[in-house]
């Protein structure tokens, strides 16, 4: 079949940059006339012709609306482009980890390797008609594109004049395995479809000890609950976990995939997965029915993962924390050791005790995947994590919400494998409860303002600087609202100079530190498709075992009001009350 490269006229369009995210956008703004194409071209411009001529390139997501439109013309346009060849995952699903490790795992029959990938997906926002969609472009160490080459797309999309599109080329049928053919003006081009699951399952089976996971799932004492809420974790939940764990087949809720996530908000958070967090007993309601002993589930692109055990939740925080602790002994691909574990700034310092007690090197990075992969390309860390619900590790270059559950199971097999058969198997509460006596615990939470007016998110993260200038002014306002709360010691803006390339993150979150080292951070995210997102991180560590077990939200009690109070949240944004809370 042969094809004809077609030079189409276009104006620029009025794109955001794109971050380690991509560009998020609502549906409607994607299929305006041009407007992907103009993406697309924009990013092939601004690679180097060796990224592009003769590649081969990754084009797949997570299933959201649109997407089996955009793998069409991202196709076409590879072709007009003179890339090689193009690596699709059948039905153009693909989860975001999934596709960093294709990138760097791997090969094709002719030993051909992908330089880069075009992921479709907005993430943990909804799907649908009227709902988000995004794309972004991964490079050839399957990490997100680095600053550098996000600011060359911008510029781009800002003076685009055309974009080449090979459009009579016939559609490929995404959902049959196999390779389609093609002849152009720069020689052959393959479309290749290839069953989503099967690289990342070798991948996990030679990080994980699958045979002693399998005994914990078959062991009687031992229930297990997975919620892939209708997002790309469902391509590789029933092989998995299924097929090669034994779970049953009724341990797994909302596994297939859907263009609109079946209605629903794909963030793994005890605010949108309802129908886990009732199962695992943590809901409102009560039914009578004896929760599982654990479960988890997954966002859209199945990068974030949320762990729960019988009627308890672990926040992120402690679930990197707990992860680290434990690897080496439980997961064997970590048998030789850490080389230094890593957690965004917002995320809480529980994963920095474990590090200080296991000699550990220990980093502090701003809020991007690619801060991690930077230090990991380095061999400088194994193990990382952010607060909003990524974990992940070397492995590949994404967080990985498959891979932290089978963490978890990994750490769950190894504390039982003597005991798979007593009376009482140690619980998910058990490993938190144990390891807060240890290390202590970090009361921890997030509150979510989403949406809200961006000029009114602005101005209170300009007046928090203002703050910041004096902290006789801000203890006042402290003592005024909660007199039973620590004193600020110290306020700034984080910025991280980068250990491996030296390039400088500047205004990354304002951060208040108590002298009792509670913390308040207050952050804009970008993870939206419009308005603006505030997120305030509260924080309090207890060393005293007496008080560890704390409901946390009592706990945090004082400090939410200090921090309601000095940001002026209601004056500035009109919210009586967070989206969501975690």
């Amino acid at each position: 079949m042969v094809f004809e490269v077609m030079k189409v006229p276009t104006t620029p369009f009025d794109g955001q940059k794109p971050g380690t995210s991509g560009l998020r956008k609502k549906v409607k703004v994607f299929v305006q006339p041009h407007y992907l194409q103009n993406f697309v071209q924009a990013t092939f411009n601004a690679l180097t012709p060796e990224k592009v001529k003769g590649a081969t390139l990754v084009v797949s997501g997570d299933g959201r609306y649109f997407s089996k439109d955009a793998v069409q013309i991202i196709i076409k346009m590879s072709a007009a482009n003179g890339v090689r060849r193009v690596w699709v995952g059948q039905n153009g699903l693909l989860s975001t980890p999934a596709v960093s490790a294709l990138i760097r795992e791997r090969v094709g029959a002719d030993g051909s390797k992908a330089t880069g990938a075009f992921i479709l997906t907005a993430s943990h926002n909804p799907g649908g008609p009227n709902e988000d969609f995004g794309i972004k472009y991964n490079m050839e160490n399957g990490g997100p594109a680095p600053e550098a080459l996000t600011d060359k797309i911008f510029e781009n999309t800002k003076t685009i004049k055309e974009y080449l599109i090979a459009d009579e080329l016939q559609e490929v049928d995404i959902s049959t395995i196999g390779v389609t053919n093609f002849s152009g003006p720069d020689g052959p081009f393959d479309v290749e479809v290839f069953n989503s699951a099967s690289d990342y399952v070798k991948l996990m089976k030679s990080i994980f000890d699958f045979e002693l996971i399998r005994k914990l799932l078959l062991s009687p004492k031992f229930t297990f609950c997975y919620d892939a809420l209708h997002g790309v974790a469902g391509a590789y939940a029933n092989r998995i976990f299924v097929e090669e764990l034994g779970a049953q087949q009724s341990s797994l809720l909302n596994c297939t995939p859907k263009e609109d996530f079946g209605g629903g908000h794909p963030d793994p958070n005890l605010t949108y997965a309802k129908e886990l967090v009732e199962r695992m007993g943590l809901g409102k309601s009560n039914s009578g029915v004896e929760p599982p002993e654990f479960g988890a589930a997954a966002d859209g692109d199945a990068d974030r993962n949320m762990i729960l055990g019988k009627r308890f939740f672990v926040t992120p925080s402690d679930s990197v924390a707990i992860i680290a602790a434990n690897a080496v002994g439980a997961i064997p691909y970590f048998s030789s050791g850490l080389k230094g574990v890593a957690r965004s700034m917002p995320t809480s310092a529980a994963l920095d005790v474990v590090a200080k007690s296991l000699n550990l090197k220990f980093f502090e990075v701003p809020t991007g995947w690619k801060f991690f992969g930077n230090l990991m390309d380095a061999g400088q860390c194994s193990i990382c994590g952010e607060e909003s619900f990524g974990t992940g590790s070397d492995h590949i270059r994404e967080k990985d919400g498959i891979w932290a559950v089978l963490a978890w199971l990994s750490i769950l097999a190894y504390k039982n494998k003597d005991n798979l058969n007593g009376y009482k198997l140690v619980t998910v509460e058990d490993i938190v409860r144990q390891h807060w006596a240890t290390y202590g615990r970090h009361y921890y939470t997030r509150y979510d303002y989403e949406n809200v007016d961006a000029g009114g998110a602005k101005d209170l993260m300009a007046n928090m600087v203002k703050r910041m200038s004096s902290l006789d002014e801000v203890n006042t306002i402290v003592k005024g609202a909660r007199s039973d709360v620590s004193k600020v010691v110290n306020a700034d803006e984080f910025e991280y100079k980068d250990p491996v390339d030296g390039s400088v993150s500047k205004h990354q979150g304002i951060r208040f530190l108590f002298e009792d080292g509670s913390r308040l951070v207050f952050r804009l995210s970008g993870t939206g498709s419009e308005g603006a997102t505030i997120r305030l991180y509260i924080e309090q560590y207890e060393k005293d075992p007496s008080k560890i077990g704390r409901d946390s939200q009592e706990a945090l009690a004082p400090l939410v009001e200090v921090a309601l109070k000095l940001s002026k949240m209601q004056e500035f944004t009109g919210r009586s009350a967070p989206t969501v809370i975690t």
